[in-house]
């Protein structure tokens, strides 16, 4: 079982776009994972840009094994699925993003400042998600 995450970035006017994770997403993993691996927008975007995944950073991808020393996004368009059902999503406020057909546990957002924020999802009201601290690794 997974757990659920949901990956985004803060673009101008308070928009989102965001991808879906499935393993691994409570903040003494992904949070640090994101924090040390996509330390700048670009490299957010850049793996937001890849759409859904299975996780973020891996050595084998769909059961083929990179390079020694080599990691990366584990994307469901990798293993065959369509990219349209696998697209990151845009979503036009930070509400959007926290509500909008949601069932992840952990929601991640890069900001407009460069920084990784985490939010615990309530299951019944995302409106009021709670604020969780990444450790530091």
């Amino acid at each position: 079982m997974g757990t659920r995450a949901r990956i985004g970035i803060q673009l101008q006017h308070n928009t989102v776009l965001s991808a879906y994770h499935h393993w691994d997403g409570y903040p003494e993993w992904l949070g640090v994972t994101l924090q040390e691996q996509y330390n700048s927008r670009k490299k957010a975007g850049e793996l937001i840009n890849g759409g859904n995944m299975s996780t973020c950073w891996a050595d084998e991808v769909w059961g083929n094994k990179l390079p020694k020393g080599e990691y990366s996004p584990e994307y469901y368009t990798a293993r065959g699925e369509k990219l349209e059902d696998n697209a990151p999503r845009f979503d036009d406020s930070m509400i959007d993003y926290l509500t909008k057909d949601n069932n992840e546990e952990y929601a991640y957002i890069m900001t407009l400042k460069g920084e990784w924020k985490c939010l615990k999802m309530n299951q019944f009201n995302d409106l009021d998600p709670e604020p969780v601290e990444i450790p530091a690794s």
